[in-house]
């Protein structure tokens, strides 16, 4: 474990890195790094880390060797790591969803359910999780690892795969189905648990939390502005359920008052001509940074 005061942060390089290097900024924490670096510098002075594969971090969080760090749900389980996981970020390169293992065979396959793998033959990353699923449904099979590119492997080199996909895209255009899924995974926030009993790298820890997770609530949300006459007030509510409990303040106009709320940004399409259908006026739409409850 570090002696030094900084807290010692193992970040993911490859898919997730610049995805998280912008989740952090809009959290409020500016990395910047060179393109062959693997040292990023942080504009906190109590921070520092180093970005390392994320099948790689859980390791070096449970070690020490980081206080915390972000990495799959997945490969905390791959790697048996006992570490604290201190909160959910649903985030991934290419949009805010949980990404899954599946098992996936060949489309003119016989193979149709897990009992058709006994004495198969299966390539994958996550060779742990993909015994461990065997085990738990009584199926006996080879388990092999695999380094990459996944998908070619089969029908010619092994009979199915355990492959990472979000929506099953790339597995259609290699002429493979999905027959089952292994385990659902999105990023997380871990902590060693020798560091998290530290109250000064606990505190900073919960406060990178706070303001990731406030920063990815505010990522579909938008801010709604607008003034409506205060008789009008009841109706224009009642008529807009996605308006409940809204901020309401007094104007200057004791006729009027304006109103200030959060909404999903997929329904301003359809909620602004709605307010301005009951009388609203002043209407500002307005991007959000974080959002915390």
């Amino acid at each position: 474990m570090e002696t030094k005061n900084n807290l010692m942060l193992g970040l993911p390089k490859g898919s997730l890195e610049e995805s998280t290097i912008r989740l952090f900024a809009k959290a409020g924490f500016e990395i910047t790094k060179s393109s062959r670096s693997y040292r990023p510098s942080f504009d906190d002075g109590d921070l520092d880390g180093r970005f390392v594969r994320a099948q790689e971090v859980s390791r070096y969080v449970e070690h020490g060797y980081f206080d915390c760090g972000l990495t799959g749900q997945d490969w905390v389980r791959e790697n048996g790591s006992d570490v604290v996981e201190v909160c959910d970020l649903v985030y991934s390169r290419a949009s805010r969803r949980r990404s899954k293992w599946v098992v996936a065979v060949p489309e003119a396959a016989a193979i149709q359910g897990v009992k058709d793998l006994e004495g198969k033959r299966i390539a994958t990353e996550v060779v742990h999780l993909t015994r461990e699923y065997l085990k738990a449904n009584n199926v006996s099979a080879e388990v092999e690892f695999s380094w990459g590119a996944t998908e070619v492997k089969v029908p010619d080199l092994v009979d199915a795969i355990v492959d990472l996909t979000e929506t099953g895209n790339s597995l259609r255009a290699n002429k493979l189905r999905i027959i089952d899924t292994v385990m659902e995974t999105n990023t997380v926030l871990i902590a060693n648990r020798e560091a998290w009993e530290m109250p000064e790298k606990r505190a900073k820890i919960e406060q990178i939390s706070l303001l990731l997770q406030a920063a990815l609530e505010a990522h579909s949300k938008v801010g709604l502005k607008l003034n409506i006459q205060r008789k009008k007030l009841d109706s224009i509510l009642n008529a807009l359920p996605a308006l409940r409990n809204p901020t309401i303040n007094r104007l200057t106009d004791e006729a009027w008052v304006a109103i200030d709320v959060i909404v999903d940004e997929k329904v301003v399409r359809e909620i602004i001509p709605e307010l301005k259908a009951h009388g609203a006026e002043g209407i500002v739409e307005y991007p959000l940074n974080k959002v915390v409850y």
